[in-house]
């Protein structure tokens, strides 16, 4: 009992760390503020240009979704006859597929294919939202909020963030074809600069390896 409480108190410490590090994130790329020399940083906005971005999107929702988890925490902490819901855990694993997306499209295939490489996708907002955030945020769920409480169908839900967007990255890329070419302007991610018949084998390829990915953070999450 004492052990799962341990548990409890470090996973309302990291829920805590991932909250602020969003919102220190997204004030950095607000602002537009540049502290990271070097190369030129890839993937960067500010504004409200910078909710465009996957990477953007899933940090923000995943520090929505920490301080929730940690708020319910605090509570679990002053009474033990209270628990954490499925439905909570459910939304809570959502959010960690989300980051753990942006980090494996990062690292997998943006990075390794910029002009700057890898170093260009760690600067400045990116650093937190590329890096610091998804690290932290899937050692959080996989090591110290492991739990039973998921079953095998909940790994679907690992698909909604990324299904959700790439309805949105589609429709943004077809509503912009002139002579049958998209700008990267409209193409960020550089998915169908190819040709458009690219939509067709990034998509599949983008979804399976999520679910991948998800029936993985799942099974490592299951409390043995």
């Amino acid at each position: 009992m004492e052990k799962d409480r341990v548990r409890i108190q470090i996973s309302f410490i990291l829920n805590i760390i991932i909250s602020i590090l969003t919102g220190v994130g997204l004030f950095i790329a607000f602002a537009g503020i540049k502290f990271s020399p070097g190369v030129e940083p890839v993937l960067e906005s500010s504004k409200l240009g910078m909710f465009k971005y996957f990477t953007v999107d899933s940090n923000l929702f995943m520090g929505i979704v920490a301080l929730i988890f940690a708020i319910e925490e605090h509570k679990l902490l002053k009474d033990s006859r209270k628990t954490i819901s499925r439905g909570l855990y459910r939304l809570k694993f959502i959010a960690t597929m989300g980051v753990t997306v942006t980090f494996a499209v990062v690292f997998a295939y943006l990075g390794p294919y910029s002009p700057g490489g890898i170093s260009s996708m760690l600067m400045n907002s990116n650093l937190f939202f590329h890096l610091f955030i998804p690290v932290l945020s899937i050692i959080t769920f996989t090591v110290v909020e492991r739990n039973n409480k998921l079953v095998f169908k909940d790994t679907l839900y690992g698909l909604i963030t990324p299904l959700l967007y790439s309805f949105y990255y589609a429709t943004n890329v077809l509503i912009h074809i002139e002579n049958g070419a998209v700008s990267p302007d409209y193409d960020w991610y550089w998915f169908v600069q190819d040709g458009l018949h690219k939509m067709f084998i990034v998509a599949p390829l983008i979804l399976i390896s999520t679910y991948v990915l998800s029936l993985i953070i799942w099974r490592i999450n299951k409390k043995k």
